[in-house]
């Protein structure tokens, strides 16, 4: 069983920056495809951003040139920059995990086994 738990959240102003991460224990025998979504108040799970076991990154078009993903393989501890945060970045964050690759059904929350508890990130106007 893979436990993760998400950390790093908090508010910030239009444009600022914040760092999420999101440390992984339990089974590690292998290395995980790891990923990150968010949920607005009274909206469905999106996903953000991906990176698989392999180290290949993909991101959702709401994230993609301001966002960041990265990971300590050898620790799957994975890490979300942000930048540019905008009021519509307000959301609980969470962190997926799994031992197999998701491809293009990572974005996909079903897909996923392992969850975080989420962390909650609100962006000021």
């Amino acid at each position: 069983q893979v436990h993760l738990v998400e950390s790093g959240g908090g508010s910030v102003q239009t444009g600022g920056s914040l760092t999420l991460s999101c440390a992984a224990s339990g089974y590690t025998r292998s290395t995980l495809s790891m990923a990150w979504f968010r949920q607005a108040s009274g909206k469905e799970r999106e996903g953000i951003a991906v990176i698989d076991s392999d180290g290949r990154t993909t991101y959702a078009d709401s994230s993609k040139g301001r966002f960041t993903i990265s990971k300590d393989g050898v620790r799957n501890t994975l890490t979300l920059r942000m930048d540019s945060l905008k009021p519509e970045d307000t959301a609980v964050y969470y962190c997926a995990a799994d031992t197999q690759n998701k491809r293009r059904l990572w974005v996909v929350p079903d897909a996923w086994t392992h969850w975080g508890q989420g962390t909650q990130v609100t962006v000021s106007s």
